[in-house]
């Protein structure tokens, strides 16, 4: 298996886990505020091939305790759920990123013990979700299964919202709150533009209405903070 960038240690990526973050290309979305717009392509140029990363995490053992999955969208690989399991025999725990839009792929890691954490991204209000990701007509049918699944599936996750000043408004967080109730925890995460997003010119929210939409959310989810501010 391909591996298309990496992250020899983290203390942000795994909430309360020193870790190593693993990055794969290939993703169903197009947003255009995405920070990994290389890793887009599934057949972009690898980094390091399965072997080189199992040797790595071999010698990172009582040092590392959790590997993050990231990309890209890491549920498009098919052979992830076999990598996972050789993570798992190594020792580590395991955090997963993704987009909500493969449910069965996420139940089946779940359901064999193969994930720890699952962070799962809410893009927008359901209205706004073809604009945000840039899929025009997206089906929304299998994140909300995700969703619904996740709240009470055995394993520790979050929901997340990378808010964008040209994407997001009081609307958006009100509805997101009203998709995700009774969830157990919630993050906005504050846009930062960088070299590497997708579409230049977009902007971050004031902090006045990062906190503002935290507030707006707060009633439905059990658990709601900023990050990035």
């Amino acid at each position: 298996m391909k591996i298309h960038g990496i992250q020899k240690m983290t203390l942000l990526d795994f909430p309360g886990k020193l870790a190593c973050t693993l990055f794969f290309g290939g993703c169903d979305l197009r947003c255009p505020f995405c920070h990994n717009s290389d890793l887009l392509d599934i057949n972009a140029p690898a980094l390091m091939e399965e072997e080189e990363l199992l040797s790595f995490l071999k010698g990172r053992r009582g040092l590392l305790e959790g590997v993050c999955l990231t990309g890209g969208e890491p549920l498009m690989r098919p052979d992830l759920k076999e990598l996972c399991g050789k993570i798992k025999d190594l020792g580590f725990l395991i955090k997963l990123d993704t987009n909500g839009f493969r449910p069965g792929a996420l139940k089946d890691l779940i359901q064999a013990g193969l994930v720890d954490y699952v962070a799962m991204d809410i893009k927008n209000a359901p209205g706004r979700y073809g604009e945000t990701t840039g899929r025009p007509g997206l089906d929304l049918g299998p994140l909300y299964e995700s969703i619904e699944w996740l709240k009470t599936a055995p394993v520790d996750y979050e929901f997340r919202t990378t808010a964008v000043a040209e994407f997001h408004d009081d609307s958006s967080f009100s509805e997101i709150g009203n998709l995700i109730q009774g969830a157990r925890r919630y993050f906005i995460q504050c846009f930062t533009d960088r070299d590497s997003v997708l579409s230049p010119g977009l902007h971050a929210p004031t902090r006045e209405a990062l906190e503002r939409w935290a507030q707006l959310v707060r009633p439905q989810v059990k658990e709601v903070n900023l990050r990035g501010i």
